[in-house]
């Protein structure tokens, strides 16, 4: 059983006890499940190294929760776990990805109208029977078909931040084989899309060794099902329902193929255009010029042989690139691993799960020089939200802190200030001025007009105090569409006032969207990478803001936390 395995029947069972309304009980599984979820080390060999013991020094996993771990471990399967499902069996796994569902009213929908999943909700909702219920409405009944209609048209696909762990893992495995000279992951994964929709993994092995890789491949403990079984290419299904293509191909071949299955599409057709023009052919195992194989070994000589300069994978969209690399004007993306600072954290004074101080030794750990605290304010109570008095409590203790640290890392003062519906902000002024970095952002009336949602957020950031537009769009990948904004306005707002626009790295937000990055860009806006971390686990998350940046073709001068501190803060507009 892998770590997220665990997790998600932690919080399955966490779900159940809320429709119950069990007070205590809920929290506490909600809470262990996203501990073990972001653990580095496996749970299996915590408890293969120290039994239950190793698994109650987990923080928030007691004697109970550990003994249902172990039995999740020992067998497979969780007694309780499948006891809960029988006495209220529906889908939550798929029914709690509608938006604005949660257990409570999930359980109401099962005992007034007998929905156990998707289609049950989506048959009661177009008969107009929800809208009838109390506490639900005509509105509560569109916004649930706007949901499952997102859902099935998104709902399909892996979010790239979730695909990591189980890729990698499946990558250091096939590495380890004899014979297995090279592996790299493809398609849309080594693209840094999103969301994935498969896998498709390339091996370099000679023919003596390709049928003991496959052997092995489809034999995981994780595979379900058996799609195809062959000498040099092979497919399974996953038991998390991802499909993973293994292909074997020879070294003279690994470039044409590297490029041909990481793709997209579109760049790949336009390559085979610019061959066709040049007198070559372009496939999967090589180019070539008549009988002559001109390139094939590395994606490299494949460009340079078509007059092309190399072309990150990130960018390989048909949207220009290729244009640019005809002419050595390819843009010198953002490196990974190039970030000086994280620009939105959260800690235990609000929503976040750890102290200042725990965040900041984290981030340290994790290469960055500086970290803004920006807890939630009053208006967000379910978060705690920190009122003035709060605020200068906490403002007080950083200073306490940055004393204490000595220049090896510098905390900063924040805050992830609210943007209420007339688009005035949920701090006063002359506590804004005081703070090193104000973030900004959207946690209600998602649903107003676009009119009226652009204007709101245009008049939050003309506030003098407003440096960052977190999360701009406030989307939710696979689960909640972005609010209906003009974000060219939004861009074009910013410029003028010198406002950051964020890229979300947490991997449900990735928000900012690529195509409002490359406008930025464009543009001369300015932007941020922040993990929105939740707790000490959550700084890894910043590659994946930078991998979306990339798709974004921003480069380090984009990003003003890549830069260092001094040249950071004085962009900002209280700098």
């Amino acid at each position: 059983m892998e770590n997220r395995d665990i997790a998600r029947i932690l919080f399955e069972i966490s779900e159940y006890l809320d429709m119950e309304d069990i007070p205590f009980k809920p929290r506490a599984y909600g809470k262990a499940a996203e501990v073990i979820r972001e653990l580095e080390e496996s749970v299996g060999e915590i408890y293969k190294k120290a039994g239950i013991k190793g698994l109650t020094d987990i923080p928030g996993v007691g004697a109970s929760i550990a003994e249902k771990i172990e039995e999740i471990i020992r067998t497979g399967k969780l007694k309780y776990y499948e006891e809960l499902k029988k006495d209220t069996p529906v889908k939550l796994d798929e029914l709690t990805r509608v938006e604005g569902l949660g257990p409570k009213k999930i359980k109401r929908l099962h005992e007034k109208l007998g929905i156990k999943n998707l289609d049950d909700l989506e048959k009661a909702a177009n008969e107009h029977k929800i809208r009838d219920l109390e506490d639900f409405g005509v509105k509560t009944e569109e916004n649930i078909l706007d949901g499952i209609t997102f859902l099935r048209q998104h709902g399909t696909r892996i979010i790239l931040g979730d695909a990591i762990p189980f890729a990698e893992t499946l990558k250091d495995r096939l590495e380890k084989l004899p014979g297995a000279s090279k592996v790299t992951i493809a398609g849309s994964y080594r693209r840094r899309k999103e969301t994935i929709g498969d896998l498709d993994i390339l091996v370099v092995s000679g023919s003596k060794s390709s049928a003991k890789i496959m052997d092995f491949f489809v034999n995981q403990q994780e595979v379900d099902r058996i799609l195809a079984h062959g000498p040099t290419k092979s497919s399974v299904r996953l038991r998390n329902g991802i499909d993973v293509d293994l292909r074997i191909v020879p070294g003279e071949s690994y470039g044409a193929a590297l490029a041909y299955f990481t793709g997209s599409k579109a760049h790949n057709v336009h390559m085979r255009e610019i061959a066709q023009q040049m007198g070559m052919k372009l496939n999967e195992y090589s180019l070539v010029k008549g009988n002559r194989v001109v390139a094939g070994k590395s994606e490299q000589e494949i460009y340079k042989a078509l007059g092309l300069s190399y072309v990150e994978p990130e960018m390989r969209e048909d949207l220009g690139e290729i244009e640019l690399a005809k002419r050595s004007r390819l843009p010198k993306l953002i490196e990974y691993g190039s970030l000086d600072g994280d620009l939105q954290t959260q800690s235990d004074w609000t929503d976040g799960r750890d102290s200042i101080e725990a965040l900041a030794k984290a981030a340290m750990k994790s290469g960055l020089k500086y970290i803004a605290i920006t807890d939630h304010t009053k208006r967000l109570a379910m978060t705690n939200g920190l009122d003035e008095k709060r605020l200068k409590s906490q403002m007080a203790e950083i200073d306490k802190l940055n004393k204490k640290f000595k220049g090896k890392i510098k905390i900063l003062k924040g805050s992830e200030c609210d943007i209420l519906k007339d688009g005035t902000l949920d701090m006063p002024d002359n506590t804004l001025r005081n703070l090193d970095v104000v973030g900004v952002s959207v946690h209600s009336f998602f649903n107003m007009p676009r009119k009226d949602q652009t204007a709101r957020i245009v008049r939050a950031i003309n506030n003098p105090n407003a440096d960052i537009l977190f999360h701009p769009t406030g989307r939710l990948v696979n689960k909640r569409k972005a609010y209906d904004v003009d974000m060219d306005e939004i861009i074009s707002v910013a410029k003028k006032t010198g406002t950051v626009l964020e890229i979300n790295a947490f991997p449900e937000r990735s928000d900012l969207a690529d195509e409002y990055i490359r406008k930025c860009v464009e543009a001369g806006v300015r932007m941020s990478i922040d993990s929105d971390a939740h707790s000490v686990n959550h700084f890894g998350y910043l590659d994946l803001g930078v991998a979306q940046a990339r798709r974004g073709w921003a480069t380090k001068n984009d990003i003003i936390n890549a830069w260092p501190l001094d040249k950071c803060l004085g962009f900002l507009k209280n700098g």
